[in-house]
């Protein structure tokens, strides 16, 4: 049964919601090169307005109040507070962030910071980005700036958000800023990450901050029949996919030697960075993966493009049937995020802190009625079949504290742009105006019958 103290939450990021990408001395970050570049984000779109959560922070806070969660996780923007990525802050861009922390406070709801959700500055790309080792110790410079100003006041903290996301769809195959195709080449990009997780970690607990985690994707890997090459190709691709993510900061070490090879720099000595003890784990889920052995003939297979990896790998992501999908094509599979819980705790044993669920949502192409009403029942059912999951994993031992949506309002959805929905709230983005869909009132009042339950 999910206790009484389980923290309800809901989510967002900077450069998807805030908009205001000129103003107050925010510095241009790579998805602002990223949108300016023809034919990189659909019908050509970008995120200078977005939700205009800079502007509308109160009304959006009032909207969570109205809500009843227990806490909001959002990302600071790197070069809203550092411009360039390094060097002195950004009084103004940081006065953001303390006046949302405070209205937050004043709305009894827990701030929750993720400090990279991908929005690198451009002069630090420009210097070799993730590609470099000096980008690791720029973020855990920013971390002491932040947590300076904010440490008292912030519930949890996750240095990263996805660095899986950040090392393949940016770096290996170019879908997402900065947009290189490097295939294999992105691993050290993967290894900066992690050091970078873990030098915040330390700079964000010399400033006093609590509660330090990070938020990784992960989901589990299905082999695609029981030939032992389809078997072998999905414990291929979930080592590469699941486990180079969280073995290092869980167990201090690469899953498989030849990753640990492919490393740049002393890693033995950069493991003992990452696996600096965090206080939670946070696991972002959406849908399993199929995985079978790579086509004899070389072709990729139809689903590869869709998940985002480099070609020529020994195996291949396939078309997974027989579930419901979202709008955007993503299967809907609840027992999946039950399943990659109790792998993680199999796995990791008392090596495991506390999970939160930091992200899992769906895109509905959501409009608004006649009646003035969003009916999306199918995002409901969607949260409560994977809060059943959860329930059902907390049952069978896994310490689960807390389950955050994906997203409390609709936003610019990256490569996407505006055409996929995840929010709670729809945005109309030609006046701004927030209209609370149908999925909103039933989190509501799930929330509040959770509390009276217990």
């Amino acid at each position: 049964m999910i206790p009484r103290e389980f923290l309800w939450g809901v989510s967002s990021a900077a450069f998807q919601v805030e908009g205001a990408v000129h103003a107050d001395g925010r510095g241009r970050s790579i998805w602002d090169t990223f949108c300016a570049e023809p034919g990189r984000i659909r019908n050509g779109e970008n995120a200078d307005v977005a939700a205009d959560h800079y502007h509308r922070y109160r009304e959006d806070v009032a909207l969570m109040r109205e809500l009843g969660v227990d806490a909001y996780r959002f990302s600071i923007s790197w070069p809203r507070v550092q411009p360039t990525g390094s060097g002195a802050v950004n009084v103004a861009g940081l006065d953001f962030y303390d006046r949302l922390v405070d209205e937050l406070l004043a709305a009894g709801i827990k701030p929750v910071v993720t400090l990279y959700h991908w929005d690198l500055p451009q002069e630090l790309q420009d210097a070799g980005g993730w590609q470099s080792r000096d980008t690791a110790s720029r973020l855990a410079d920013y971390a002491t700036l932040v947590a300076k100003r904010l440490a008292d006041r912030v519930h949890l903290w996750m240095p990263l958000n996805e660095p899986v996301v950040v090392t393949m769809f940016g770096h290996a195959v170019g879908k997402h800023a900065p947009g290189l195709e490097l295939g294999f080449g992105a691993l050290p990009v993967a290894h900066h990450l992690l050091l970078a997780h873990g030098l915040a970690v330390r700079a964000l607990r010399a400033e006093g901050a609590r509660g330090i985690g990070i938020a990784s994707n992960h989901a589990p890997t299905w082999p695609a029949s029981q030939d032992p090459a389809d078997i072998e190709a999905a414990e291929n691709y979930d080592t590469l996919v699941n486990w180079l993510f969280a073995d290092p900061v869980l167990r201090g070490e690469y899953p498989d030697p030849l990753l640990a090879a492919a490393m740049p720099g002393p890693v033995e000595d950069d493991l003992r960075v990452i696996t600096e003890p965090v206080d939670f784990f946070g696991i972002n889920y959406y849908q399993p993966t199929l995985v079978g052995a790579a086509n004899p003939d070389g072709e990729e297979s139809s689903a590869l493009e869709g998940a985002q990896l480099p070609p020529g790998l020994p195996f291949a992501p396939r078309e997974l049937t027989g579930y419901p999908t979202t709008d955007f094509g993503w299967s809907i599979v609840p027992d999946g995020l039950r399943q990659i819980l109790t792998t993680f705790r199999s796995r990791y044993g008392r090596q495991l802190p506390p999970i939160y669920i930091t992200e899992s949502g769906c895109s509905f192409h959501d409009v608004v009625d006649s009646d003035g009403r969003v009916h999306d029942q199918r995002r409901a059912d969607y949260h409560r079949a994977h809060i059943d999951a959860v329930d059902k994993a907390i049952s069978e031992g896994v310490d689960v504290r807390g389950y955050f949506i994906w997203s409390i309002t609709d936003n610019f959805e990256w490569a996407e742009g505006y055409t996929e929905r995840f929010g709670l709230v729809h945005v109309d983005y030609a006046t701004q105006r927030r209209t609370p869909k149908d999925s909103y009132f039933w989190y509501r009042d799930f929330i509040r019958q959770h509390r009276a339950s217990s």
